[in-house]
């Protein structure tokens, strides 16, 4: 892309892009470009295993900066961790069945949502651990959340097959999302939050109008079984005769206990999920000799050329996003890994496993 010709349409759509901050504006973009051009040649090595739960780990996530992270665990606790030093700062108690979804209000990070198999999710202080509120309404398992970017606002996806949205500051519900057919297993808000999509295992996604509740557009995906995705450059993956990306088929358990998987999409990568026997959701990835793996976890990290898998067979795995080869094996754990993240920088990573365990990559 010409550097210049791109800042000037940019300049023409945005007025706070003033002749007195175009030189700058340059440099980042060509920054940018230098960024996205790299290899992804880093290696990771362990830096440390913390014994997080008394029981299997759910979920993993970082705040922004990557100094904070924290852990749901079938144990109904989440906990807040320093990674540098894996002290745990405060362990989030009060939930009455597992604590599944996560996730920090980034970029903020000074609030935590969790949201559980006991129907509720609560709202914390990431300094001093109190819980600001307790969101009640829906009638199955929370599943999935997001903040929208302003945080202002918190979307929950349950098994109840709707997803709601509440006002963090009145503790409040603003809205319910009816319209699928069953289970919400994923949600994400667009960047500027009017929007929010949602993806269900009734093989479509849809995308909502935050301020009135209504529907604004309905996906159907014929070709795969369930999709998780992330609103921003993203478009579900419908092709199943991709074949570096397809489905598996779909069931659930009786237990409806599920480990679903969100992913973001860049250019023109995408990733379709399916749901194991055991209820888990995940990643069918096909290569040239037709082996395959089940991933129970898959994401990008920030720059979107590689992508971090966690999987049965207890390895984390990163793969090049382009071709499809796998660059390095993260071995270790004694059991299925159920999550896994990378931080904003994308150098340091957090695998999440039924050992009870997580560690963390650099």
């Amino acid at each position: 892309t010409d550097v210049s010709a791109l800042v000037e349409e940019m300049q023409k759509r945005e007025p706070l892009i003033t002749a007195s901050c175009l030189e700058h504006v340059i440099h980042l973009v060509q920054r940018l470009q230098e960024k996205l051009g790299e290899k992804q040649n880093h290696k990771f090595s362990l830096f440390k295993v913390l014994r997080t739960h008394i029981l299997p780990l759910t979920n993993v996530a970082f705040n922004k900066s990557g100094s904070r992270f924290i852990t749901g665990s079938y144990d109904r606790t989440c906990k807040l961790w320093d990674t540098a030093s894996g002290e745990e700062l405060h362990s989030l108690e009060g939930h009455r069945n597992v604590v599944y979804a996560i996730a920090f209000n980034n970029p903020y990070g000074d609030k935590i949502a969790t949201g559980s198999f006991d129907k509720t999710c609560k709202l914390w202080s990431t300094e001093t651990g109190k819980c600001y509120h307790t969101f009640r309404g829906h009638s199955a398992e929370i599943v999935c959340l997001a903040f929208n970017p302003q945080s202002t606002l918190l979307a929950t996806g349950s098994m109840d097959t709707t997803a709601k949205l509440w006002d963090l500051e009145k503790g409040e519900e603003v809205a319910t999302l009816n319209g699928h057919s069953a289970e919400i297993i994923a949600l994400s808000f667009n960047t500027t939050g009017d929007r929010i999509i949602t993806g269900s295992f009734d093989h479509t996604v849809a995308v909502w109008d935050v301020g009135t509740g209504s529907k604004f557009r309905r996906i159907g995906l014929s070709s795969v079984k369930v999709t998780a995705i992330s609103h921003t450059q993203c478009r579900p993956a419908e092709d199943s005769q991709n074949p570096c990306c397809q489905g598996g088929g779909l069931e659930t358990t009786s237990s409806r206990a599920l480990v679903p998987a969100s992913f973001q999409c860049w250019r023109r990568e995408s990733a379709s999920l399916g749901a194991h026997g055991k209820g888990h959701v995940f990643l069918q990835i096909f290569y040239g000799d037709n082996s395959f793996l089940y991933f129970l976890k898959v994401c990008f990290n920030p720059k979107g050329n590689c992508i971090l898998t966690a999987s049965s067979d207890k390895t984390a795995r990163l793969w090049d996003a382009a071709t499809g080869h796998c660059l390095q094996v993260l071995e270790g754990h004694a059991d299925e890994i159920f999550s896994c993240a990378f931080n904003y920088k994308g150098d340091t990573i957090i695998t999440g496993s039924k050992d009870n365990s997580c560690r963390i990559w650099h």
